[in-house]
């Protein structure tokens, strides 16, 4: 007879799995990832990127998140960078890999009056299974934008979402990390100051 997991260790299990959690754009990425066409650029998403800012608008400290509007993991980040608005520039990038609604939904977000209120009534509707936000019309150009986004983070070779790309704040060194992190964990990659609990 199989020996059952105790709900601590099942729940810690899954813990440990979202740690380090993200979407793949293809069945076989994670396993046969290749090298990236174009190095990992914060000056280049700075100039090619296009998405939306939540955090700290004059921060010093900018952080780029390439994201699926469809992503789960995406969503758990969304979430666990909202604590350390304060200490850096969350830069949103919408990019189109799961499925047809991922690229409206994104530019949808893009084209939004506040995108942020949007993000968060769009995660609300992800999380009570109703699918997201509905697709806003005239929004060709986001559409494209978004198209750029995910093109720009195929050629810098990440595999999966969310992609995280910013600067340590201590060392001055870019960082990058594909998954899902909790706060605790984005603000040492980050070098931010963890948030007191």
């Amino acid at each position: 007879m199989p020996k059952l997991l105790s709900p601590f260790f099942a729940t810690a299990l899954m813990a440990a799995t979202l740690l380090l959690a993200g979407c793949n754009d293809a069945p076989e990425a994670s396993s046969s990832k290749t090298a990236a066409a174009v190095p990992v650029s914060v000056e280049a998403i700075a100039a090619e990127a296009k998405g939306f800012t939540a955090g700290s608008q004059m921060s010093k400290r900018t952080v780029y998140v390439f994201f699926d509007a469809q992503c789960p993991h995406c969503a758990a980040l969304w979430e666990a960078a909202k604590p350390l608005k304060s200490q850096a520039r969350f830069v949103w990038i919408p990019v189109g890999l799961l499925n047809a609604a991922s690229t409206s939904q994104g530019a949808t977000l893009l084209a939004a009056g506040d995108p942020v209120a949007a993000m968060d009534e769009h995660e609300a509707s992800m999380k009570a299974g109703r699918g997201g936000i509905s697709a806003a019309s005239s929004i060709d150009p986001q559409k494209d934008a978004v198209a750029k986004n995910t093109a720009l983070m195929t050629r810098m070779g990440f595999s999966a979402i969310p992609s995280i790309v910013g600067t340590h704040a201590q060392t001055g060194a870019v960082v990058a990390q594909e998954g899902a992190l909790p706060t605790a964990a984005l603000a040492n990659l980050l070098g931010l100051q963890v948030p007191a609990q």
